[in-house]
């Protein structure tokens, strides 16, 4: 038991080091982790100050 909770805490610290932006969830039921949600963001910004380019974001 105790190896699959380290598996958990390596999963997260990896999650961690390999984001750059974005967040990580981390669930918890009965003092136990049960889920763990890593949301990524990615934002394309175009060199041109014109108004009519935006930013485009995408989400993983």
């Amino acid at each position: 038991m105790a190896d699959f909770e380290q598996e958990k805490k390596k999963y997260i610290l990896d999650s961690l080091k390999d984001l750059q932006f974005g967040s990580l969830v981390i669930t918890i039921h009965d003092g136990q982790i049960t889920q763990v949600d890593k949301t990524e963001k990615n934002r394309f910004i175009s060199k041109s100050k014109s108004k009519t380019n935006r930013a485009v974001q995408t989400y993983n």
